[in-house]
């Protein structure tokens, strides 16, 4: 073996530069599944259309439907692509890709960030191609500069939470059928919530579990931030959640990899 790749085997590994490794690998993985990333967009994006133009005219919530539905429709997308991060990570625990990576003393912090850091990049594009539509069919947001930071803010954190939460589901699933269970799960928690009617408008024994749930304070601060209207406490309930989860779903999905990979 040559001098260089002597030294180059023997160079101290990075934690940071297997993480970006991983990255590149799970963003070059989603974009050879570009079925499952447009049924991920697309489906949100049928479900505003089906509820603006069929729906919208027989539900009174103050202000046009789709200012109202956006958000929702925002946090149900994130769910379905988020949700791909748990199918992700069971084809690695199941295709034995991750005792080549042990084998190159790979942390599983780095595998799970890089799922959880791809998760983040469809994301942003499936976040702005709903927005892209929704400006075509006439949302017109009033935020300034502050408010979308905000904004982007409170779907990064929600985002994370997600993730995580997948990442953790994909641990503990067998099979990539399993894992893909968890789009059940997203797919039902933003409709017991504001992201379609008003709490009101809910049988009273639902009010209790739709105003405290953890999607309806992200829905409620999406919406005043992107409309200018109040907010109240909701901010901070919201990243209180998202907080909450996020360091509950690294800590069991650090938990299941370990036990998983004994």
């Amino acid at each position: 073996m040559s001098e260089p790749a002597l030294a180059e085997r023997d160079r101290p590994r990075s934690p940071t530069g297997d993480t970006l490794t991983m990255v590149r690998r799970s963003v070059r993985l989603s974009s050879r599944n570009l079925e499952a990333m447009l049924t991920s967009v697309m489906l949100p994006a049928m479900i505003m259309l089906l509820f603006v133009y069929l729906f919208g005219g027989a539900i009174e919530t103050g202000t046009a439907y789709l200012t109202y539905v956006l958000p929702g429709v925002l946090i149900l997308c994130m769910g379905f692509v988020s949700a791909q991060t748990a199918v992700s990570v069971t084809q690695d625990m199941e295709e034995g890709i991750i005792d080549r990576f042990r084998s190159m003393d790979v942390s599983g912090a780095a595998v799970l960030g890089g799922h959880v850091a791809a998760s983040a990049v469809r994301n942003t594009v499936a976040t702005v191609i709903l927005l892209l539509i929704a400006v075509l069919i006439g949302f017109r947001p009033t935020a300034g500069p502050v408010e979308w930071l905000g904004a982007i803010g409170t779907l990064l954190l929600f985002v994370l939470a997600m993730s995580w939460l997948a990442a953790a589901f994909g641990l503990l699933a067998r099979t990539p059928e399993g894992a893909n269970g968890f789009a059940f799960f997203v797919m039902f928690l933003p409709y017991p919530s504001s992201a379609f009617v008003p709490i009101e408008t809910m049988p009273g024994w639902l009010h209790g579990f739709a105003r405290n749930q953890p999607v309806t304070p992200v829905i409620e601060t999406l919406r005043g931030l992107l409309t200018g209207t109040p907010i109240g406490n909701s901010a901070w309930l919201a990243a209180g959640w998202c907080a909450g989860l996020v360091l509950v779903s690294t800590v069991l999905a650090a938990v299941l990899f370990r036990r998983r990979t004994a």
